[in-house]
Protein backbone atom coordinates (compact mmCIF):
# COMPACT_ATOMS: atom_id res chain seq x y z
CA UNK A 1 0.00 0.00 0.00
CA UNK A 2 1.30 3.22 -0.71
CA UNK A 3 1.91 5.58 2.08
CA UNK A 4 -0.05 9.16 2.37
CA UNK A 5 1.86 12.01 0.54
CA UNK A 6 2.09 14.04 3.62
CA UNK A 7 4.05 11.15 5.78
CA UNK A 8 7.17 12.86 5.52
CA UNK A 9 8.80 10.39 7.22
CA UNK A 10 8.17 7.64 5.26
CA UNK A 11 8.59 10.02 1.78
CA UNK A 12 12.17 10.81 3.13
CA UNK A 13 12.79 6.87 3.18
CA UNK A 14 11.84 6.90 -0.11
CA UNK A 15 14.36 9.04 -1.08
CA UNK A 16 17.47 7.70 1.28
CA UNK A 17 19.43 5.30 -0.70
CA UNK A 18 23.15 3.87 -0.69
CA UNK A 19 24.96 3.48 3.15
CA UNK A 20 22.95 6.18 4.73
CA UNK A 21 19.86 4.89 4.10
CA UNK A 22 21.05 1.95 5.84
CA UNK A 23 22.40 2.93 8.95
CA UNK A 24 18.68 5.76 9.36
CA UNK A 25 17.23 2.36 8.64
CA UNK A 26 19.23 0.65 11.35
CA UNK A 27 18.90 3.89 13.99
CA UNK A 28 15.05 3.85 13.58
CA UNK A 29 14.74 0.21 13.86
CA UNK A 30 17.21 0.35 17.18
CA UNK A 31 14.65 3.07 18.41
CA UNK A 32 11.69 1.06 17.66
CA UNK A 33 10.27 3.49 15.36
CA UNK A 34 10.34 0.98 12.70
CA UNK A 35 8.88 -2.69 12.35
CA UNK A 36 11.21 -5.66 11.66
CA UNK A 37 10.15 -5.54 8.20
CA UNK A 38 10.48 -2.31 7.15
CA UNK A 39 14.28 -2.10 7.33
CA UNK A 40 14.07 -5.14 4.54
CA UNK A 41 12.57 -2.64 2.42
CA UNK A 42 15.31 0.06 2.54
CA UNK A 43 18.13 -2.69 2.10
CA UNK A 44 16.37 -4.61 -0.94
CA UNK A 45 17.65 -1.22 -2.34
CA UNK A 46 20.77 -2.48 -2.14
CA UNK A 47 20.07 -5.21 -4.84
CA UNK A 48 20.58 -4.28 -8.49
CA UNK A 49 18.10 -1.31 -9.62
CA UNK A 50 16.84 -2.81 -12.92
CA UNK A 51 15.06 -6.56 -12.32
CA UNK A 52 15.30 -7.29 -15.81
CA UNK A 53 19.19 -7.32 -16.04
CA UNK A 54 19.34 -10.76 -15.72
CA UNK A 55 17.40 -11.54 -19.11
CA UNK A 56 19.50 -11.76 -22.09
CA UNK A 57 19.82 -8.57 -24.46
CA UNK A 58 17.75 -8.86 -27.69
CA UNK A 59 20.38 -10.09 -30.55
CA UNK A 60 20.26 -7.47 -33.43
CA UNK A 61 19.00 -8.87 -36.88
CA UNK A 62 21.44 -10.12 -39.08
CA UNK A 63 23.93 -11.64 -36.34
CA UNK A 64 24.47 -15.11 -35.12
CA UNK A 65 24.53 -15.93 -31.70
CA UNK A 66 27.39 -16.91 -29.44
CA UNK A 67 28.37 -20.12 -27.67
CA UNK A 68 27.69 -20.40 -23.73
CA UNK A 69 31.44 -19.61 -23.34
CA UNK A 70 31.00 -16.84 -25.49
CA UNK A 71 27.97 -14.61 -25.14
CA UNK A 72 29.33 -11.09 -24.11
CA UNK A 73 28.82 -10.98 -20.32
CA UNK A 74 29.06 -7.25 -20.54
CA UNK A 75 26.69 -6.28 -23.37
CA UNK A 76 24.53 -3.75 -22.21
CA UNK A 77 20.96 -4.63 -20.58
CA UNK A 78 18.01 -2.47 -21.87
CA UNK A 79 17.39 0.70 -19.96
CA UNK A 80 14.62 0.53 -17.94
CA UNK A 81 11.94 2.75 -19.28
CA UNK A 82 7.97 2.24 -18.34
CA UNK A 83 7.78 -0.04 -20.86
CA UNK A 84 10.74 -2.17 -19.62
CA UNK A 85 9.77 -1.83 -15.94
CA UNK A 86 6.32 -3.57 -16.46
CA UNK A 87 8.07 -6.51 -18.03
CA UNK A 88 8.26 -9.99 -15.85
CA UNK A 89 12.06 -10.98 -15.55
CA UNK A 90 14.19 -13.98 -13.58
CA UNK A 91 16.47 -13.99 -10.83
CA UNK A 92 18.16 -16.97 -9.62
CA UNK A 93 16.23 -18.16 -6.17
CA UNK A 94 17.99 -20.18 -3.11
CA UNK A 95 18.26 -23.84 -5.18
CA UNK A 96 20.09 -21.96 -7.86
CA UNK A 97 17.18 -22.51 -10.29
CA UNK A 98 15.65 -19.22 -12.47
CA UNK A 99 12.47 -18.27 -10.80
CA UNK A 100 10.29 -15.41 -12.43
CA UNK A 101 10.68 -11.69 -10.68
CA UNK A 102 7.43 -9.51 -10.11
CA UNK A 103 7.60 -6.26 -12.33
CA UNK A 104 9.09 -3.44 -10.95
CA UNK A 105 5.68 -1.18 -10.73
CA UNK A 106 4.05 -4.03 -8.68
CA UNK A 107 4.80 -3.63 -5.19
CA UNK A 108 5.29 -6.36 -3.19
CA UNK A 109 3.47 -7.34 0.36
CA UNK A 110 5.75 -7.74 3.44
CA UNK A 111 6.02 -11.29 3.50
CA UNK A 112 8.37 -10.93 0.28
CA UNK A 113 10.88 -8.29 0.62
CA UNK A 114 13.47 -10.54 2.46
CA UNK A 115 13.42 -12.73 0.13
CA UNK A 116 13.50 -9.86 -2.41
CA UNK A 117 16.55 -8.17 -0.80
CA UNK A 118 18.34 -11.53 -0.36
CA UNK A 119 17.95 -12.18 -4.15
CA UNK A 120 18.72 -8.64 -5.01
CA UNK A 121 22.52 -9.42 -2.97
CA UNK A 122 23.33 -12.73 -5.59
CA UNK A 123 25.58 -12.85 -8.37
CA UNK A 124 23.33 -12.41 -11.73
CA UNK A 125 23.08 -15.97 -13.52
CA UNK A 126 24.54 -16.14 -16.77
CA UNK A 127 22.23 -16.26 -19.64
CA UNK A 128 21.36 -19.73 -20.85
CA UNK A 129 23.15 -20.54 -24.32
CA UNK A 130 20.75 -21.60 -27.10
CA UNK A 131 20.27 -25.34 -27.56
CA UNK A 132 20.30 -26.61 -31.45
CA UNK A 133 19.24 -29.96 -32.98
CA UNK A 134 22.49 -31.76 -34.28
CA UNK A 135 22.15 -34.86 -36.54
CA UNK A 136 26.04 -36.46 -36.60
CA UNK A 137 26.12 -38.52 -40.02
CA UNK A 138 28.29 -41.95 -39.64
CA UNK A 139 29.23 -45.02 -41.72
CA UNK A 140 26.08 -47.58 -41.66
CA UNK A 141 26.37 -50.08 -39.08
CA UNK A 142 28.01 -47.97 -36.94
CA UNK A 143 24.80 -45.95 -35.90
CA UNK A 144 25.02 -47.32 -32.13
CA UNK A 145 28.42 -47.07 -31.88
CA UNK A 146 28.48 -43.25 -32.28
CA UNK A 147 25.05 -42.59 -30.20
CA UNK A 148 27.12 -44.20 -27.40
CA UNK A 149 30.57 -42.30 -28.20
CA UNK A 150 27.89 -39.05 -27.99
CA UNK A 151 26.58 -39.94 -24.54
CA UNK A 152 30.34 -40.57 -23.25
CA UNK A 153 31.15 -37.07 -24.55
CA UNK A 154 28.17 -35.70 -22.49
CA UNK A 155 25.79 -34.78 -25.12
CA UNK A 156 21.80 -34.75 -24.40
CA UNK A 157 18.80 -36.20 -26.06
CA UNK A 158 20.97 -38.33 -28.07
CA UNK A 159 19.66 -41.28 -30.36
CA UNK A 160 20.74 -43.23 -33.22
CA UNK A 161 19.00 -42.73 -36.16
CA UNK A 162 19.10 -43.87 -40.07
CA UNK A 163 23.07 -43.93 -41.16
CA UNK A 164 24.09 -41.39 -38.25
CA UNK A 165 22.78 -39.89 -34.57
CA UNK A 166 20.54 -37.45 -33.36
CA UNK A 167 21.58 -35.10 -30.47
CA UNK A 168 21.13 -31.65 -28.61
CA UNK A 169 24.29 -29.26 -27.53
CA UNK A 170 25.07 -25.49 -27.59
CA UNK A 171 27.49 -23.89 -29.85
CA UNK A 172 30.25 -24.78 -27.52
CA UNK A 173 29.35 -28.44 -27.70
CA UNK A 174 28.88 -28.81 -31.71
CA UNK A 175 32.63 -27.67 -31.93
CA UNK A 176 33.19 -30.04 -28.85
CA UNK A 177 31.87 -32.70 -30.91
CA UNK A 178 34.16 -31.42 -33.75
CA UNK A 179 36.33 -32.04 -32.54
CA UNK A 180 36.46 -35.27 -30.02
CA UNK A 181 34.19 -37.73 -32.19
CA UNK A 182 35.92 -40.14 -33.70
CA UNK A 183 33.09 -42.07 -35.34
CA UNK A 184 31.09 -38.97 -37.01
CA UNK A 185 31.62 -38.16 -40.40
CA UNK A 186 30.15 -34.29 -40.55
CA UNK A 187 28.51 -32.56 -37.27
CA UNK A 188 25.26 -30.88 -38.75
CA UNK A 189 23.21 -28.11 -37.14
CA UNK A 190 19.50 -28.06 -37.74
CA UNK A 191 18.64 -24.62 -38.65
CA UNK A 192 14.65 -25.52 -40.28
CA UNK A 193 12.05 -28.15 -40.73
CA UNK A 194 8.95 -28.19 -42.40
CA UNK A 195 6.08 -29.72 -44.41
CA UNK A 196 6.79 -29.04 -48.06
CA UNK A 197 4.71 -30.04 -51.38
CA UNK A 198 6.42 -29.21 -54.05
CA UNK A 199 9.93 -27.39 -55.11
CA UNK A 200 8.11 -23.68 -54.46
CA UNK A 201 7.49 -24.64 -50.90
CA UNK A 202 11.54 -25.03 -50.97
CA UNK A 203 12.69 -22.18 -51.83
CA UNK A 204 10.06 -20.39 -49.62
CA UNK A 205 11.73 -22.65 -46.45
CA UNK A 206 15.51 -21.44 -47.57
CA UNK A 207 14.21 -18.14 -47.85
CA UNK A 208 12.64 -17.40 -44.38
CA UNK A 209 15.61 -19.41 -42.77
CA UNK A 210 17.93 -16.50 -41.13
CA UNK A 211 21.59 -17.65 -42.76
CA UNK A 212 22.81 -14.30 -41.76
CA UNK A 213 23.35 -15.21 -38.32
CA UNK A 214 26.03 -17.34 -40.05
CA UNK A 215 27.77 -15.87 -43.28
CA UNK A 216 27.05 -13.59 -45.67
CA UNK A 217 27.85 -12.52 -49.12
CA UNK A 218 31.31 -12.85 -47.81
CA UNK A 219 31.23 -16.13 -47.73
CA UNK A 220 31.86 -18.83 -50.82
CA UNK A 221 28.37 -21.22 -50.46
CA UNK A 222 27.81 -24.87 -51.25
CA UNK A 223 24.90 -26.99 -50.75
CA UNK A 224 24.14 -30.06 -51.16
CA UNK A 225 20.48 -31.64 -51.10
CA UNK A 226 19.42 -35.99 -50.64
CA UNK A 227 16.39 -37.45 -50.21
CA UNK A 228 14.53 -40.44 -48.97
CA UNK A 229 11.41 -41.54 -50.57
CA UNK A 230 10.70 -38.38 -51.86
CA UNK A 231 7.90 -37.37 -53.59
CA UNK A 232 10.23 -34.15 -55.94
CA UNK A 233 10.96 -35.39 -59.50
CA UNK A 234 14.20 -33.89 -59.45
CA UNK A 235 17.20 -33.02 -56.70
CA UNK A 236 19.29 -31.27 -59.13
CA UNK A 237 16.13 -28.90 -59.50
CA UNK A 238 15.50 -28.88 -55.55
CA UNK A 239 18.92 -28.25 -54.88
CA UNK A 240 18.76 -25.05 -56.92
CA UNK A 241 15.93 -24.09 -55.19
CA UNK A 242 17.51 -24.53 -51.87
CA UNK A 243 20.59 -22.06 -53.12
CA UNK A 244 18.13 -19.40 -54.90
CA UNK A 245 16.09 -18.63 -51.26
CA UNK A 246 19.74 -18.62 -49.05
CA UNK A 247 21.08 -16.06 -52.49
CA UNK A 248 17.47 -14.11 -52.44
CA UNK A 249 17.57 -13.66 -48.42
CA UNK A 250 21.29 -12.46 -48.23
CA UNK A 251 20.32 -10.11 -50.95
CA UNK A 252 17.53 -8.65 -49.95
CA UNK A 253 19.51 -8.05 -46.35
CA UNK A 254 23.07 -7.30 -47.45
CA UNK A 255 22.63 -5.76 -50.81
CA UNK A 256 24.76 -8.95 -52.17
CA UNK A 257 24.59 -12.14 -53.29
CA UNK A 258 26.95 -15.22 -52.01
CA UNK A 259 29.05 -17.06 -54.91
CA UNK A 260 29.34 -20.61 -55.82
CA UNK A 261 32.01 -22.50 -54.10
CA UNK A 262 32.49 -26.74 -54.44
CA UNK A 263 35.08 -27.05 -53.88
CA UNK A 264 36.47 -25.13 -51.25
CA UNK A 265 33.39 -23.04 -50.01
CA UNK A 266 33.14 -20.75 -46.87
CA UNK A 267 29.62 -22.32 -46.43
CA UNK A 268 28.01 -25.59 -46.69
CA UNK A 269 24.60 -25.99 -46.33
CA UNK A 270 22.51 -30.05 -46.71
CA UNK A 271 19.00 -30.16 -47.31
CA UNK A 272 17.25 -33.39 -46.69
CA UNK A 273 13.90 -34.74 -48.29
CA UNK A 274 11.85 -37.07 -46.77
CA UNK A 275 8.04 -38.39 -47.70
CA UNK A 276 6.37 -35.53 -46.67
CA UNK A 277 9.06 -32.78 -45.15
CA UNK A 278 12.16 -30.83 -45.75
CA UNK A 279 14.93 -30.59 -43.10
CA UNK A 280 18.25 -27.45 -43.39
CA UNK A 281 20.98 -28.19 -41.98
CA UNK A 282 24.21 -25.69 -41.64
CA UNK A 283 27.34 -27.81 -41.80
CA UNK A 284 30.08 -26.93 -39.26
CA UNK A 285 32.75 -29.61 -40.16
CA UNK A 286 33.76 -28.40 -43.39
CA UNK A 287 35.69 -31.35 -44.82
CA UNK A 288 34.22 -34.69 -43.67
CA UNK A 289 35.51 -35.38 -40.03
CA UNK A 290 37.19 -38.79 -41.31
CA UNK A 291 40.10 -36.08 -42.55
CA UNK A 292 42.41 -36.23 -39.69
CA UNK A 293 44.73 -34.23 -41.16
CA UNK A 294 47.46 -37.01 -40.92
CA UNK A 295 47.24 -39.59 -43.70
CA UNK A 296 48.37 -39.12 -47.28
CA UNK A 297 49.72 -42.49 -48.27
CA UNK A 298 46.46 -44.56 -48.29
CA UNK A 299 47.73 -47.88 -49.79
CA UNK A 300 45.63 -49.61 -51.89
CA UNK A 301 42.50 -50.47 -50.79
CA UNK A 302 42.40 -48.29 -47.19
CA UNK A 303 39.67 -48.08 -44.55
CA UNK A 304 38.49 -44.54 -43.83
CA UNK A 305 39.49 -43.44 -40.55
CA UNK A 306 36.16 -43.11 -38.42
CA UNK A 307 35.46 -46.75 -40.20
CA UNK A 308 38.33 -47.85 -38.65
CA UNK A 309 37.81 -46.46 -34.99
CA UNK A 310 33.85 -47.62 -35.21
CA UNK A 311 35.59 -51.49 -36.15
CA UNK A 312 37.44 -50.47 -32.68
CA UNK A 313 34.20 -49.73 -31.09
CA UNK A 314 32.28 -52.22 -32.29
CA UNK A 315 34.99 -55.17 -31.06
CA UNK A 316 34.89 -54.13 -27.80
CA UNK A 317 38.67 -53.21 -27.91
CA UNK A 318 39.72 -51.43 -24.62
CA UNK A 319 42.93 -49.38 -24.26
CA UNK A 320 44.85 -51.84 -21.61
CA UNK A 321 44.78 -54.65 -24.86
CA UNK A 322 47.26 -55.54 -27.21
CA UNK A 323 46.32 -54.62 -30.35
CA UNK A 324 47.67 -56.42 -33.92
CA UNK A 325 46.52 -56.40 -37.61
CA UNK A 326 48.20 -59.06 -39.63
CA UNK A 327 46.86 -56.99 -42.74
CA UNK A 328 47.89 -53.51 -42.17
CA UNK A 329 47.51 -51.64 -45.12
CA UNK A 330 48.50 -48.27 -44.42
CA UNK A 331 48.25 -48.52 -40.58
CA UNK A 332 44.74 -46.93 -40.32
CA UNK A 333 43.24 -49.04 -37.23
CA UNK A 334 46.94 -49.25 -35.54
CA UNK A 335 46.38 -45.83 -35.47
CA UNK A 336 43.55 -44.64 -34.99
CA UNK A 337 44.14 -47.16 -31.45
CA UNK A 338 46.82 -45.34 -30.43
CA UNK A 339 45.16 -42.02 -30.97
CA UNK A 340 42.50 -43.40 -28.79
CA UNK A 341 44.66 -45.24 -26.41
CA UNK A 342 46.32 -41.78 -25.77
CA UNK A 343 43.65 -39.67 -25.80
CA UNK A 344 44.41 -37.25 -28.51
CA UNK A 345 41.26 -35.78 -29.94
CA UNK A 346 40.58 -36.74 -33.81
CA UNK A 347 40.31 -32.88 -34.76
CA UNK A 348 43.41 -31.38 -33.03
CA UNK A 349 45.34 -30.91 -36.02
CA UNK A 350 42.63 -30.14 -38.57
CA UNK A 351 40.87 -26.77 -39.77
CA UNK A 352 36.78 -26.49 -39.62
CA UNK A 353 33.66 -24.63 -41.45
CA UNK A 354 32.31 -22.91 -37.88
CA UNK A 355 35.69 -21.40 -38.11
CA UNK A 356 35.07 -19.57 -41.05
CA UNK A 357 31.54 -18.70 -40.14
CA UNK A 358 30.21 -14.94 -38.56
CA UNK A 359 30.98 -13.92 -34.80
CA UNK A 360 33.60 -17.40 -34.66
CA UNK A 361 34.15 -17.44 -30.33
CA UNK A 362 37.98 -17.51 -30.78
CA UNK A 363 38.87 -17.81 -27.52
CA UNK A 364 36.31 -20.21 -26.47
CA UNK A 365 37.42 -22.64 -29.05
CA UNK A 366 40.97 -22.00 -28.30
CA UNK A 367 40.25 -22.64 -24.69
CA UNK A 368 39.14 -26.07 -25.84
CA UNK A 369 41.27 -27.12 -27.59
CA UNK A 370 44.12 -26.44 -24.93
CA UNK A 371 41.43 -28.33 -22.65
CA UNK A 372 41.61 -31.47 -24.45
CA UNK A 373 45.60 -30.98 -25.06
CA UNK A 374 45.82 -31.26 -21.13
CA UNK A 375 44.34 -34.57 -21.08
CA UNK A 376 46.62 -36.24 -23.97
CA UNK A 377 48.51 -39.04 -21.81
CA UNK A 378 52.44 -39.74 -22.21
CA UNK A 379 52.60 -43.18 -23.14
CA UNK A 380 50.62 -46.08 -24.39
CA UNK A 381 49.50 -48.42 -22.06
CA UNK A 382 49.83 -51.62 -24.32
CA UNK A 383 51.57 -53.05 -27.66
CA UNK A 384 50.50 -52.36 -30.60
CA UNK A 385 51.73 -53.52 -33.95
CA UNK A 386 51.10 -54.52 -37.57
CA UNK A 387 52.25 -56.27 -40.27
CA UNK A 388 51.80 -56.36 -44.30
CA UNK A 389 53.40 -58.58 -46.79
CA UNK A 390 54.06 -55.29 -49.33
CA UNK A 391 57.20 -53.07 -48.09
CA UNK A 392 55.42 -50.18 -49.66
CA UNK A 393 52.39 -50.27 -47.54
CA UNK A 394 54.71 -50.59 -44.57
CA UNK A 395 57.02 -47.45 -45.47
CA UNK A 396 53.30 -45.52 -46.02
CA UNK A 397 52.35 -46.75 -42.49
CA UNK A 398 55.00 -45.42 -40.49
CA UNK A 399 55.01 -42.03 -42.50
CA UNK A 400 51.03 -41.65 -41.59
CA UNK A 401 51.81 -42.65 -37.76
CA UNK A 402 54.57 -39.93 -37.81
CA UNK A 403 52.34 -37.58 -39.15
CA UNK A 404 50.04 -38.45 -36.59
CA UNK A 405 52.73 -37.33 -33.57
CA UNK A 406 53.48 -41.18 -32.75
CA UNK A 407 56.91 -42.15 -31.92
CA UNK A 408 58.98 -45.00 -33.57
CA UNK A 409 57.76 -47.12 -30.63
CA UNK A 410 54.48 -46.89 -30.15
CA UNK A 411 53.37 -48.90 -32.95
CA UNK A 412 54.93 -51.51 -34.50
CA UNK A 413 55.14 -51.59 -37.87
CA UNK A 414 56.94 -54.85 -39.89
CA UNK A 415 56.93 -56.30 -43.01
CA UNK A 416 55.48 -59.63 -42.81
CA UNK A 417 53.23 -62.57 -44.15
CA UNK A 418 49.85 -62.61 -42.11
CA UNK A 419 50.58 -66.37 -42.06
CA UNK A 420 53.76 -65.88 -39.80
CA UNK A 421 52.93 -63.23 -37.22
CA UNK A 422 52.74 -64.38 -33.67
CA UNK A 423 52.49 -62.48 -30.47
CA UNK A 424 54.74 -59.70 -28.92
CA UNK A 425 54.15 -60.89 -25.48
CA UNK A 426 52.41 -63.56 -23.59
CA UNK A 427 49.75 -61.16 -22.92
CA UNK A 428 46.34 -62.45 -24.86
CA UNK A 429 44.80 -59.35 -27.07
CA UNK A 430 42.55 -58.44 -29.96
CA UNK A 431 43.36 -58.84 -33.93
CA UNK A 432 41.22 -56.16 -35.55
CA UNK A 433 41.72 -56.28 -39.53
CA UNK A 434 40.55 -55.30 -42.89
CA UNK A 435 42.26 -58.47 -45.28
CA UNK A 436 42.33 -58.31 -48.79
CA UNK A 437 39.27 -59.62 -50.56
CA UNK A 438 36.99 -60.01 -53.84
CA UNK A 439 39.30 -58.84 -56.68
CA UNK A 440 42.37 -58.34 -54.45
CA UNK A 441 42.98 -61.86 -54.98
CA UNK A 442 42.82 -64.87 -57.46
CA UNK A 443 40.69 -67.72 -56.48
CA UNK A 444 43.20 -70.12 -55.86
CA UNK A 445 45.57 -67.44 -53.61
CA UNK A 446 42.27 -66.84 -51.69
CA UNK A 447 41.48 -70.99 -50.47
CA UNK A 448 45.30 -70.83 -49.67
CA UNK A 449 45.73 -68.14 -48.13
CA UNK A 450 42.46 -68.54 -45.40
CA UNK A 451 43.73 -72.15 -44.41
CA UNK A 452 46.80 -70.93 -43.80
CA UNK A 453 46.40 -68.29 -42.09
CA UNK A 454 43.68 -70.30 -39.89
CA UNK A 455 46.26 -72.76 -39.04
CA UNK A 456 48.57 -70.04 -37.92
CA UNK A 457 45.70 -68.55 -35.42
CA UNK A 458 45.12 -72.14 -34.01
CA UNK A 459 48.87 -72.31 -32.94
CA UNK A 460 49.41 -68.64 -31.97
CA UNK A 461 46.64 -66.93 -30.95
CA UNK A 462 45.04 -69.56 -28.31
CA UNK A 463 42.38 -66.87 -25.91
CA UNK A 464 42.46 -63.69 -28.75
CA UNK A 465 39.87 -62.33 -30.14
CA UNK A 466 40.07 -62.19 -34.07
CA UNK A 467 37.63 -59.56 -35.61
CA UNK A 468 37.53 -59.02 -39.41
CA UNK A 469 35.88 -56.72 -41.74
CA UNK A 470 34.98 -58.36 -45.18
CA UNK A 471 32.42 -58.47 -47.79
CA UNK A 472 32.72 -62.41 -48.19
CA UNK A 473 30.02 -63.48 -46.26
CA UNK A 474 31.54 -66.98 -46.79
CA UNK A 475 34.84 -66.48 -44.98
CA UNK A 476 33.99 -67.92 -42.09
CA UNK A 477 33.80 -71.35 -43.37
CA UNK A 478 37.01 -70.84 -45.54
CA UNK A 479 38.63 -70.19 -41.54
CA UNK A 480 37.19 -73.15 -40.49
CA UNK A 481 35.78 -70.68 -37.24
CA UNK A 482 32.42 -69.94 -35.98
CA UNK A 483 31.55 -66.13 -35.34
CA UNK A 484 30.41 -65.28 -32.36
CA UNK A 485 29.32 -61.93 -33.86
CA UNK A 486 28.24 -60.79 -37.30
CA UNK A 487 27.72 -57.01 -37.85
CA UNK A 488 26.62 -55.10 -41.00
CA UNK A 489 28.89 -52.44 -41.67
CA UNK A 490 29.17 -50.45 -45.09
CA UNK A 491 32.62 -49.53 -46.27
CA UNK A 492 31.94 -46.89 -48.29
CA UNK A 493 29.25 -48.35 -51.12
CA UNK A 494 30.55 -51.86 -50.21
CA UNK A 495 28.30 -53.97 -47.94
CA UNK A 496 30.13 -55.70 -45.39
CA UNK A 497 30.08 -57.68 -41.94
CA UNK A 498 32.62 -57.30 -39.16
CA UNK A 499 32.97 -61.37 -38.26
CA UNK A 500 33.79 -61.95 -34.70
CA UNK A 501 35.73 -65.08 -33.37
CA UNK A 502 36.92 -66.32 -30.13
CA UNK A 503 40.42 -68.45 -31.26
CA UNK A 504 40.71 -71.54 -28.72
CA UNK A 505 44.31 -72.92 -29.20
CA UNK A 506 44.82 -75.86 -30.74
CA UNK A 507 41.92 -76.61 -32.36
CA UNK A 508 38.79 -74.90 -35.09
CA UNK A 509 35.66 -73.54 -33.50
CA UNK A 510 33.02 -74.83 -36.03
Amino acid sequence: MRPPAGDGRNADRRTRSGPRAHRVARAALESGKLSPAEPERESGRRGPKRPDEHAVPAKPPGRRSRDAGDHPSGARPPRAGKAAQAVPTTRPNQSGRSVEAVPRRERPGPGRLEALADAGRRVPAPPRAETFAMFAPCPQGLEEALADELRALGFDDVSPGRAGAHFSADWSGMMRANLESRLATRILVRVAQETVHDENDLLELARSTPWERWFGAECTLRVDTSAVRSPMKSLQFCNLRVKDGICDRLRELEGERPSIDTVRPGARVHAFLDETSATLYLDTSGESLFKRGWRLDKGEAPLRENLAAGLLALSGWTADVPLIDPFCGSGTILIEAALKALNVPPGISRPFGFERLRDHPERRWRDLKDDARSRILPELPMQLAGADIDPRAIEAARENARRAGLTEDAVYFEVADARDTCPLDERAGWLVTNPPYGERLGLEQDDQLWSEWATTLKREFGGWQLHVITNDFDLPRKLRLDPFRRTPVHNGALECRLFGFRLVQGSFRR
